[in-house]
């Protein structure tokens, strides 16, 4: 049985003729004489009959286009209860983060979605926070698991697969050389892969953005780095640089949070060092006005940590 045909059911019941069934669902009478023999096939009682030349329903076809009535009511309840939950402004919206843009935006997004929420918590989302750092190409199948997923990649990468995954596009975030504060390196405005590919190393594990970067001085300077450490944590590789004996790669904006006066960013010409931070969401998600005001607070909270460099 199709909805439609119950409710050409239910007005065959209260107008009484085949006519002006096709007039007030502005079909033809055709149309509803072909669905309604259809309901018919489904069934193994007679659900209309002729009285005069009018079509009027069986008692079996009085209790189907009742049941059909409560069927259209219930489809109107879910769409009301749908679109009341597309519109509301204070409903879940979960986010995920890899881990140094969640040290960098996750506190400050809290923080200006409960300013904004002076007519009380309905009236902003309730958030959902976690990290979750995986290679590029794992980034798009979260948007299965949360309804905004901060992604990055490298400028110069594939981009995301735009038939599963809707983009946003958030921020274009340059990967700095990052030097104890005392080394001699340290006192020039700008580096280049010869100057630093020589040195010492902490970096990510292969598929992370800081990988990708010495991969590419590597590439350009035609000599190989002496990499020390693997370590996808940036507060680690801060911790270590600012130690002494290696220099790392860090982003620009993202990375601010972990850094120390033991520390310093320069930024690295002749590669591209560049990494796109994007959100990724499954299309339908979009269409909810608390998932689109969690993005427009992270557009805030970005812009902001950017300009403040």
């Amino acid at each position: 049985m199709e909805v439609h045909q119950l409710q050409m059911l239910r007005e065959l019941g209260d107008l009484g003729s085949v006519k002006a069934v096709a007039e007030t669902l502005m079909v033809t009478p055709s149309a509803v004489s072909q669905q309604l023999a259809l309901l018919q096939k489904s069934v193994d009682v007679p659900l209309t009959r002729k009285e005069g030349r009018a079509l009027v329903l069986t008692d079996a076809g009085r209790v189907l286009a009742d049941a059909g009535a409560a069927v259209v009511n219930a489809l109107a309840d879910a769409r009301a209860a749908i679109g009341a939950y597309h519109d509301s402004p204070g409903s879940t919206v979960t986010v995920s983060a890899f881990h140094s843009a969640g040290q960098a935006l996750f506190a400050p997004l809290a923080a200006l979605l409960a300013t904004a929420g002076g007519a009380g918590p309905e009236s902003v989302p309730r958030l959902k926070l976690a990290d979750e750092d995986v290679a590029q190409e794992d980034f798009p199948g979260l948007a299965a698991r949360y309804d905004l997923v901060l992604a990055h990649r490298m400028e110069h990468s594939p981009g995301w697969p735009t038939d599963k995954v809707a983009v946003i596009p958030l921020a274009d975030e340059p990967l700095d050389v990052v030097l104890p504060a005392g080394h001699p390196l340290a006192a020039r405005r700008e580096l280049r892969p010869a100057d630093v590919v020589g040195q010492t190393w902490v970096t990510s594990r292969a598929g992370y953005s800081p990988a990708d970067v010495l991969a590419a001085v590597v590439a350009v300077s035609g000599r190989p780095a002496d990499v020390l450490h693997r370590i996808n944590d940036y507060s680690t590789v801060a911790s270590l640089v600012a130690a002494g004996g290696a220099i790392g790669l860090l982003p620009r904006f993202t990375a601010r949070r972990v850094l120390d006066a033991g520390v310093v960013l320069r930024p690295l010409a002749g590669v591209n060092s560049v990494r796109k931070i994007d959100i990724l969401a499954r299309p339908e998600t979009l269409k909810r006005k608390s998932v689109m005001t969690v993005c427009e607070a992270l557009q805030t909270v970005m812009t902001e940590l950017a300009g403040a460099t």
